[in-house]
C-alpha cells in the first residue's frame, strides 16, 4: 500500500518568523508568495505534523511515547507526562505558565520531583520520576489527564484543558496534593527570592500505555523532540537527531523528510534553513514544503508559487 503522504515533500519546523524576524529581503519575498496562515490557537506539534502527512494521531499514551523517545525503550506501564508549571492566581481565575528547560532547569526540577516521590508518591502509591528536563507520573490504576502539553495552555486558564466528568475526581485530587506539597519547598523559596516564578504544580497530560510497535510508513524524521521520536519509533520509522542543517537531512534521505529545527540562540539558523529549502525546491529535489514556524505561522510552498510576482510582502511576516 502506498503511503498517504507525498513522498518527495518535506515538513520542517522552524524558529519564529513573524514580526520582522526574517531580515533577508529576497527570502521574505519568496515566502510571501507561499500560502501563509496564522494558527488561531496553539496546537500540539505532533498533531500538526501528522495532520500534514495524513497519518493517524495516537489515541492515547503520549506521555509513554515521549518516554520511549527519550530512552529508546517502550514503557510497559501506565505513564503520564508531568511537566513543571506555575499556576498564577489572578483576581477570579488561575493562569498557567508553562516552564521549559531554561525556566525550570534540572537543578530546580530534580529536588521537587524527588520530594514528591518521597512524600506523596510513597504515601499514595504513585511514582514520580524525572528524565532530563521532563517529569513523569506512573500509576497502578489509570487516571484521567489533560490531552495537551502545558505549552498549548501557556498564559491561558487551565480549566478548559483539564479532564471533566466523573473520571476527573482523581486527577483534581492529585493535582491539589501536588500543589500543597510544592507550595513552600525551599527550591521555590529560592526561585522567588531570585525573582523567578515558582514551580508550584505539575501539568499531568498524555496519560496512557504506549502502543504496540507496528510498521506504518513514515518519512524519515530528523529531530531531538522526544515525543515525535517516540511516535516514529512506535511505527518503526527512520529516526535521527537533528544534524544541524538541511543539506545533511537531504543527504540522508531518498526523498522527502520531516525535520524539527530546535529552538536556537543563533538567529541566522532561520535564514540558513529557508535558503537551503528554497534552493532544494527550485532544483526539483523536493516537490513541496510545509513550514511550521514556532510562532504559529504556517507556510505551504510549491514551485509554481514563484510566479506570484504580485505578492511582495505579507503582514504575517512584517508584523
Amino acid at each position: 500500500m502506498a503511503p498517504p503522504y507525498e513522498k518527495t515533500a518535506a515538513v520542517v519546523v522552524l524558529p519564529a518568523v513573524g514580526g520582522g524576524r526574517l531580515r533577508d529581503a529576497a527570502l521574505r519575498r519568496w515566502l510571501a508568495r507561499a500560502d501563509l496562515r496564522q494558527l488561531d490557537a496553539p496546537r500540539e506539534l505532533l498533531a500538526r505534523v501528522l495532520e500534514v502527512l495524513n497519518l493517524p494521531y495516537p489515541a492515547s499514551g503520549l506521555g509513554a511515547l515521549r518516554m520511549w523517545g527519550q530512552t529508546g525503550d517502550r514503557p510497559t506501564v501506565w505513564i503520564a507526562a508531568a511537566d513543571p508549571v506555575y499556576l498564577e492566581p489572578r483576581l477570579d481565575h488561575l493562569c498557567l505558565h508553562a516552564l521549559d528547560a531554561e525556566t525550570a532547569p534540572v537543578a530546580d526540577l530534580r529536588p521537587l520531583i524527588d520530594h514528591l516521590q518521597a512524600t506523596l508518591g510513597e504515601k499514595e502509591g504513585y511514582g514520580f520520576a524525572r528524565l532530563g528536563a521532563y517529569g513523569y507520573l506512573r500509576a497502578h490504576e489509570p487516571i484521567a489527564t489533560s490531552d495537551v502539553p502545558a505549552y498549548v495552555v501557556h498564559q491561558d486558564m487551565p480549566n478548559e484543558y483539564m479532564p471533566a466528568g466523573e473520571e476527573a475526581g482523581a486527577y483534581r485530587s492529585l493535582v491539589s496534593e501536588v500543589e500543597m506539597t510544592l507550595h513552600d519547598h525551599e527550591t521555590n523559596e529560592r526561585r522567588i527570592a531570585r525573582g523567578q516564578q515558582p514551580i508550584n504544580c505539575l501539568w499531568l497530560w498524555g496519560g496512557g500505555f504506549a502502543p504496540e510497535q507496528e510498521t506504518v510508513p513514515h518519512p524519515p524524521l530528523f529531530a531531538n523532540d522526544p515525543l515525535l521520536v517516540g511516535h516514529w519509533l512506535s511505527r518503526t520509522g527512520v529516526v535521527a537527531n537533528w544534524p544541524g542543517d538541511i543539506p545533511s537531512c537531504v543527504e540522508a534521505s531518498v526523498a522527502g523528510f520531516v525535520a524539527i529545527v530546535p529552538e536556537h540562540d543563533d538567529p541566522s539558523i532561520l535564514e540558513r534553513c529557508l535558503g537551503d529549502l528554497r534552493e532544494l525546491l527550485e532544483k526539483g529535489r523536493l516537490s513541496r514544503l510545509t513550514l511550521m514556524f514556532r510562532d504559529g505561522i504556517e507556510a505551504s510552498v510549491e514551485p509554481g508559487h514563484r510566479w506570484r510576482l504580485w505578492r511582495r510582502s505579507s503582514g504575517l511576516l512584517d508584523g
